[in-house]
């Protein structure tokens, strides 16, 4: 039984607005931030000490790739700027920041991660994986996290509030690109604008969907060792209206999508940083 998502897709939808609309909810207290460091995009997250959304910011970044960070001082620019608009925006420094790594990285790359955040100016508080992030804004105690990132599917089981099992395979919404940049022969730059554009994707996603079902057959192995009765699927490569379908029909149970997909893991940073 998937549980109730009304209250989380409100949050992550306020959310989505305040980035779009660039503005922020008034707060009490101290505000936390998550830095999520994502192969597409680079995400800042403000919270307040309720988890309630109060800012965020986003910039496309490709800086960091298959969760290893492959241009730190690209990545440390991007982020100071960030939170140098979500500074000006608010007028007040944010000082406690915390970070997610797909699960399974080395820790040489956890660190560079985490150092990231702190050469941006931050007080680095937590290094969450980022599958148990994203529960944490879903509110859920058993099933299994997918997080579909640019470079990676995290994988996260959870029993009775626990995280029981991680694992991260190298099969993202990179190899999407790829894939459609062999298909059409363009560079992976058109492909993925192609990718990104809804209006193209009937055009789009049978060409990727072998991709999708590797995806989901990545899924399956780990759920042969740790049955669940439901799937929530996160993160910017899950945004086809299609891809749930194709996940529910390989692994014969509900899958569920939130709203805002890419952002769900950017508050989950947030709301796991400590004061």
């Amino acid at each position: 039984m998937s549980h109730d998502m009304t209250q989380s897709n409100a949050t992550l939808l306020e959310f989505e607005r305040l980035i779009r609309e660039g503005t922020f909810n008034p707060w009490e207290g101290t505000l936390r931030t998550g830095v999520d460091l994502g192969t597409a995009n680079i995400v800042l997250a403000v919270v307040d000490e309720e988890n309630r959304p109060v800012a965020g910011a986003t910039f496309p970044s490709t800086v960091v790739r298959d969760g290893i960070v492959v241009d730190y001082m690209g990545a440390v620019r991007a982020t100071t700027r960030l939170k140098g608009e979500l500074e000006n925006l608010l007028g007040v420094t944010l000082d406690a920041g915390a970070c997610a790594i797909p699960p399974g990285i080395l820790s040489g790359n956890v660190k560079a991660i985490g150092n990231v955040v702190e050469s941006a100016g931050f007080r680095l508080t937590e290094v969450v994986d980022e599958p148990t992030a994203a529960a944490s804004v879903l509110e859920i105690t058993d099933g299994a996290v997918v997080d579909v990132g640019g470079g990676t599917t995290g994988i996260s089981i959870l029993k009775d509030g626990k995280v029981i099992f991680v694992d991260d395979e190298p099969t993202g919404g990179t190899h999407m690109t790829l894939v459609l940049a062999g298909f059409h022969g363009c560079s992976t730059q058109e492909a993925e604008l192609l990718k990104r554009d809804p209006a193209q994707e009937s055009n789009v996603f049978p060409v990727v969907k072998p991709v999708v079902e590797k995806m989901a057959s990545i899924v399956q192995r780990c759920l042969a060792k740790h049955p669940v009765d439901t799937v929530y699927v996160v993160g910017g490569a899950c945004c086809f209206t299609q891809f749930e379908q194709v996940f529910e029909k390989v692994l014969g149970i509900p899958v569920v999508k939130p709203a805002a997909p890419l952002l769900v893991t950017p508050l989950g940073i947030a709301m796991n940083c400590k004061m």
